[in-house]
Formats: C-alpha cells, sequence, structure tokens
C-alpha cells in the first residue's frame, strides 16, 4: 500500500522519482544534444555505429570499460581497478563536469545498462542517464543520425571514488535470506529454471540458480519498443518475484551483464543495489555453495 502511494505521489510530481535523473527521452536529447559537458555513448554493433549513429556519439564497447580474463581461469567482464577505470573513461571524453548519456542502438540495453553501473560504481551516476528506446527512439520523435564521427577528445577526471556496489561470492551467500535483502538472477527464466546451461570458454556453469535467489529476467524491464517500463509496471514486476520495498537487491547472471538491465530497473524504483560482478560464472566455481534446478525437480 505505501509503495502504490509512493508511486501515485511520483506520477503526480510532489515527490522526485529516481527514473527522473536515471532516465532521460529524445525531447531532452534534442535539447541538450550541444551542451559542451554532454558526454553521448553509443553502445552496439560497431558496423552500425559506422552506418548510422546520433550526431557527437562516440563508439564504446564493453571491452572499453571492463576487464575479461579469456584464459579460462579468471571471470569475463570484470571491473577494473580504480585508476585503470579512470584513463578508460577519460579516454571516452568524460570529465568532472561532464554529462553522460548512454543510448543502444537496436536492441543493445543490457551492455548499454552495464555501462552506466560501471559509471555509478566510478561515483559518476548523478550524472549518468540512459537515453529511453535507445537510437531507434531517437529516430521515431525525428532525430538526426550521422555517419560522421565526433572529433576523439580525451577528459580530464579527478582520482576515482569507487563506490561500494560491486559484491563477491562470499558476500551473496552470507546474505541469502537476510532480510532487507533480495538476491535476484536476470538471466533469461529458461537458465533460472535448469532448462538451459549458461558457460563460457567452453566450460559449462552449474545448471540452475544460486539457492534463495528469485527471478526478474532482463528483458522483462522493456516494452516490444525498448522502452522502459513504467514506475508501476515495473513495481509489480519486482512484487510478483518476491522483492519487498526498500529491498536491497543484489543482481547476477551469467558474466555480469545482463543483470545490469534489471538493477537500472530497480534504481529507478528506489532500490539500494548491488553488482555480483562474478555471477554465475563464479558462483559454479565454487562446488560447494548452494545452488536449485528446478528442472530436476520438476522430472521427478
Amino acid at each position: 500500500m505505501k509503495k502504490m502511494l509512493l508511486l501515485c505521489l511520483m506520477a503526480a510530481g510532489a515527490i522526485a522519482s529516481p527514473r527522473q535523473n536515471l532516465v532521460v527521452d529524445a525531447k531532452w536529447l534534442k535539447a541538450h544534444l550541444n551542451d559542451p559537458d554532454l558526454v553521448l555513448l553509443h553502445v552496439g554493433d560497431k558496423k552500425e555505429y559506422e552506418a548510422a549513429h546520433i550526431p557527437g556519439a562516440r563508439f564504446v564497447s564493453q571491452q572499453d570499460v571492463s576487464v575479461s580474463d579469456h584464459s579460462g581461469k579468471g571471470l569475463m567482464l570484470e571491473m577494473p581497478a580504480a585508476e585503470d577505470l579512470r584513463h578508460r573513461l577519460e579516454a571516452l571524453g568524460i570529465s568532472d563536469k561532464s554529462r553522460v548519456v548512454v543510448y543502444y542502438g537496436k536492441d543493445w540495453v543490457s551492455p548499454s545498462t552495464r555501462v552506466i553501473f560501471t559509471l555509478d560504481y566510478a561515483g559518476l551516476g548523478a550524472r549518468s542517464s540512459l537515453l529511453d528506446g535507445g537510437q531507434e527512439a531517437w529516430v521515431r520523435a525525428g532525430g538526426a543520425v550521422t555517419k560522421d564521427v565526433a572529433p576523439s577528445k580525451t577528459g580530464s577526471l579527478s582520482p576515482l571514488k569507487l563506490r561500494p556496489i560491486v559484491v563477491d561470492a562470499a558476500t551473496v551467500k552470507a546474505r541469502i535470506g537476510t532480510p532487507g535483502v533480495a538476491v535476484v538472477d536476470g538471466r533469461d527464466a529458461s537458465f533460472y529454471d535448469g532448462v538451459e546451461t549458461g558457460g563460457s570458454h567452453g566450460t559449462p556453469h552449474r545448471t540452475g540458480h544460486i539457492r534463495g535467489a528469485l527471478s526478474i529476467p532482463f528483458t522483462s524491464i522493456t516494452d516490444d519498443r525498448l522502452l522502459i517500463k513504467s514506475d508501476a509496471e515495473l513495481a509489480a514486476i519486482f512484487a510478483k518475484a518476491g522483492v519487498k520495498p526498500n529491498d536491497t537487491v543484489i543482481g547476477y547472471c551469467h558474466v555480469g551483464q545482463q543483470t545490469t538491465a534489471m538493477l537500472f530497473a530497480a534504481r529507478t524504483l528506489g532500490h539500494p543495489v548491488l553488482l555480483y560482478d562474478g555471477s554465475f560464472e563464479d558462483w559454479s566455481r565454487h562446488t560447494d555453495y548452494p545452488v536449485d534446478n528446478p528442472s530436476e525437480k520438476a522430472g521427478k
């Protein structure tokens, strides 16, 4: 009841919704496209970027803002160390006063929210937003696109004050079942249910999900036009999954990308969020850590 009242007050404008800072629309971007401090980042396929992107946008890949070990011994898509991350963000043209807007080309929603989460981790979350609906929404609103690549520009950032929003396996294990904490699996439900088994570097993950985890697939946060669903729709999804109002949401997926879309939605609802960066790739290596496989129970 309190949650619904809060949503009603937000809708009426009586209380500012966290969404107002996290999400901008095409109309807002048109009005601010030439702002001197704006840094616009395009996430998607490089060839698609080269064919058409929003004027002034710079291309960013996951490799630009993360560290991956392709040997099969380490983990994929991990947060860089503070000084390394600072230089990576500066290389994208980001400075202390920058207003950063991230958008996706076509359906690259979770790679974009991974970039947003990384900016929040770096302490830049208050000045970072996602363009609702990505480039397709921009084009539908009459926004222009170009093939011209923006001139390279290096930013200047003060030493980062990393936010403690990334956790490890031991922390997740210790907080499962803790009041006020919801561990949420952001993968497709087929992986959560144990119908499919993920893997990396030819090594399969364990089948199923972290015992006690809830399920909110990353694809459920957007509509068929890839617009972020309304606060009321998202609140209903989180409530149905078992997330309580004010819960701290700990998200995981395969390697720490897909779940950032779910965590982004949680942030728009005002939930504190944490990312288990190693995700199920890491959890699977802890063979003594509990996993539930609903498909086994269904087969009995």
